[in-house]
């Protein structure tokens, strides 16, 4: 038996998010379809965590157990010939059996984009959430400083979650201004869900001066949904990366 692990890139738009749903397209889904015709197997991945519709990845990360003997030089490749346009397989790696994605994941980092320019960036648009009225940007970076640290974060869940706690550290949260573009990232041990998306919904509402950079405090401590800003579109939101190690 082998454990195999690969990073892969996906464009959100058409899928019905990452994990196997009863209607719809899925990532999860067209994964294991080509893996069931190469390896002739019924082939079950399991991800670093799942992703909503709409939402991109630039580094998800997923594992399976395999009999096949495909070398493991050869899988991406053999995996790309028969994915859509819309799914690459950055690389392939065999790891030991106890390897699990999702549990031994350390760190992830998510960006959400957005385009603040008065009309949209033809190139691109389907990547970056459209935003014409200009915003504040330095008082939504100021902002993120009081998202760093180890929190409760119900306030930025949604009222869906079933997770038994909301507790998550957060290491860094940047924001960076390119042009008309602004990327907000975010980099943690978890985020719980659409915890991303809240974050960014309220960030818009302090950038159109709405509420006030120190108000993330008092929604953080307060612990209820409605303390928090909308929940901003998937459209701009990508998993860019999970790491492994400390």
């Amino acid at each position: 038996m082998r454990n195999i692990c690969m990073k892969v890139s996906y464009d959100g738009s058409d899928f019905n998010g990452f994990q196997n749903q009863p209607k719809g397209r899925t990532v999860q889904g067209e994964i294991e379809r080509v893996l069931n015709i190469l390896t002739r197997e019924e082939i079950d991945i399991h991800a670093s965590g799942r992703t909503d519709a709409g939402v991109h990845a630039r580094g998800q990360v997923f594992h399976f157990l395999t009999e096949s003997q495909i070398p493991i030089e050869r899988f991406a490749i053999a995996m790309n010939t028969k994915l859509p346009d819309d799914i690459i397989i950055l690389e392939a790696k065999e790891m030991p059996l106890d390897f699990h994605a999702r549990h031994l994941a350390k760190r992830k980092t998510y960006r959400y984009s957005i385009d603040n320019g008065k009309f949209p960036d033809l190139f691109g648009r389907q990547y970056r959430l459209h935003v014409p009225v200009p915003l504040h940007s330095d008082k939504m970076r100021q902002a993120l400083s009081y998202i760093v640290g180890t929190h409760d974060f119900t306030s930025f869940t949604s009222t869906r979650s079933v997770k038994p706690h909301h507790v998550r550290t957060i290491y860094e949260a940047k924001l960076m201004v390119d042009g008309p573009f602004i990327h907000i990232e975010l980099t943690g041990n978890g985020f719980t869900y659409n915890m991303v998306r809240i974050i960014v919904g309220t960030l818009l509402k302090i950038g159109h001066g709405k509420r006030n950079p120190e108000d993330i405090v008092a929604i953080l401590e307060g612990c209820e949904r409605s303390l928090a800003g909308p929940t901003a579109l998937p459209i701009g939101l990508m998993l860019k990366d999970v790491c492994y190690t400390d």
